[in-house]
């Protein structure tokens, strides 16, 4: 049962398509439907046509609505497709250099330990990343595991939203929601599957279990 740790003003659900079973048109689609708030492309062994083309195709189903999509890496793949937000890693472009690209276009950053989250809400984000939480093979060179602990100091201290990322499924979510963070991103989970409107609706409806609970506790 969740706890009374208040959960931090976060954006839910984070989708993140990375070499997905399903087609990307149809996971957009059914983001959009699920009314689910961000939905990231990160595909680095694409070329650049075939990128921004998927790129395209996300936009023109997610404009208008209330997903919003995330440009991992590639800030002039961003400002070409009119993303809503470019998401920078910690050996990606200085987001300082970024703006001089996509503008005001907001922008989350990844960290991967206390020092790096400290450093990169100097440059004032819009959300930070955090993680890998578990150990996880979802990247070719994934960084040391964090944990819930840590978690839960950065979302203490954050001014912005913090996504938990790394490692996380419906069998270990539940120590991830009670540090209070209010975003989860999830790669393998909805992205091997054919069912992939089936997955997420049930981790909404966790994320919102907990959102509920704290909610009446306060």
């Amino acid at each position: 049962m969740p706890n009374t740790q208040v959960l931090q003003k976060g954006l839910g659900l984070y989708v993140i398509i990375t070499r997905p079973t399903l087609p990307y048109a149809r996971i957009a689609e059914q983001c959009v439907k699920l009314g689910i708030r961000m939905l990231q492309l990160r595909e680095k062994d694409l070329d650049d046509r075939k990128l921004l083309s998927i790129a395209r195709e996300l936009r023109s189903i997610t404009r208008g609505t209330n997903t919003n999509l995330v440009i991992n890496d590639r800030p002039d793949i961003a400002a070409l497709c009119d993303a809503d937000y470019l998401h920078l890693g910690q050996d990606d472009i200085p987001i300082e250099q970024a703006r001089k690209i996509v503008g005001n276009m907001k922008i989350g950053l990844s960290t991967h330990s206390i020092e790096q989250a400290k450093e990169a809400l100097k440059k004032r984000p819009d959300y930070i990343g955090f993680g890998p939480i578990y150990p996880t093979n979802a990247k070719a060179k994934p960084d040391a595991p964090v944990g819930t602990a840590q978690l839960k100091q950065v979302v203490d201290f954050s001014p912005v939203p913090v996504v938990a990322i790394g490692g996380i499924f419906p069998e270990n979510i539940d120590p991830v929601l009670q540090t209070g963070v209010g975003s989860i991103a999830m790669v393998r989970h909805l992205m091997q599957t054919e069912f992939f409107y089936e997955c997420a609706k049930m981790i909404i409806e966790k994320i919102n279990e907990y959102d509920h609970a704290t909610t009446i506790c306060q």
